[in-house]
């Protein structure tokens, strides 16, 4: 029972604090918009985690919504799949939650899918989707333990938002893990491509050669809410 409340309440506080912030767009004005939108700053790491944790069973549910519309997995898909005329690439799906992105994935290609998320619910249900080769529990704002140059796409959508992953390291972690020329396709709200440090981190990875921005759209996040995000699409450079 003390387990739930706090749960609840935590559930408030994100849901107030999305509320009452002047950058956080529309008001929100139901738990689960503010779970879409991320968990505010404010809220640890571990709290947020929670938070998906009990969300994971009526995720999908929830943003099949025609209120939400959540677009954004089904874009960064169809970007990927545009990248690479590769039938054999394997690929990443960084923060990959309960698999919307590999589904969308799966059924334009054959490529090899490796999934990683800090919620081991939301890994749960990525499983029962069939289509991922492997899947680890990964926290993205840490070093990855995984080897260089493993993969040629990575995917990441809906990781990038506020009180998640940060650019520093998770940006530069993603390069790495790529192949040369291979392709990076992630979404990053648009209020913090600026001030949440994810154009510097990708203009620093562009100055060090490590990388280049192919392109930068601005694309529907939730259609149903009017959010907007950056569909950040970067090459790992072929010397790197």
């Amino acid at each position: 029972m003390v387990q739930l409340t706090r749960s609840q309440a935590q559930i408030k506080k994100c849901t107030i604090n999305m509320h009452d912030s002047p950058s956080s767009g529309p008001p929100v004005m139901h738990a689960k918009d503010s779970r879409i939108l991320g968990c505010t700053t404010d809220l640890k790491k571990e709290d947020c985690m929670e938070l998906y944790e009990k969300w994971a069973a009526s995720y999908n549910k929830d943003l099949a919504d025609e209120s939400q519309n959540y677009i954004a997995p089904l874009l960064v898909a169809q970007a990927a799949l545009a990248s690479s005329k590769d039938p054999d690439a394997t690929v990443l799906d960084a923060g990959c939650g309960t698999g919307l992105v590999a589904e969308a994935l799966a059924k334009g290609s054959k490529w090899t899918i490796d999934g990683m998320d800090l919620s081991p619910a939301m890994l749960k249900v990525a499983e029962q989707t069939g289509v991922y080769r492997s899947l680890f529990r990964v926290d993205l704002t840490q070093p990855i333990d995984q080897p260089d140059q493993k993969y040629d796409i990575v995917t990441c959508c809906g990781t990038f938002t506020r009180g998640h992953v940060g650019p520093d390291p998770a940006l530069r972690e993603l390069v790495r893990l790529l192949k040369p020329n291979g392709v990076i396709a992630a979404t990053i709200l648009e209020e913090i491509w600026v001030s949440g440090g994810y154009k510097a981190e990708a203009d620093k990875l562009e100055k060090e050669g490590l990388a280049k921005v192919v392109s930068r759209d601005l694309i529907d996040y939730r259609k149903g809410a009017g959010d907007k995000a950056t569909l950040l699409l970067m090459k790992k450079t072929a010397s790197a």
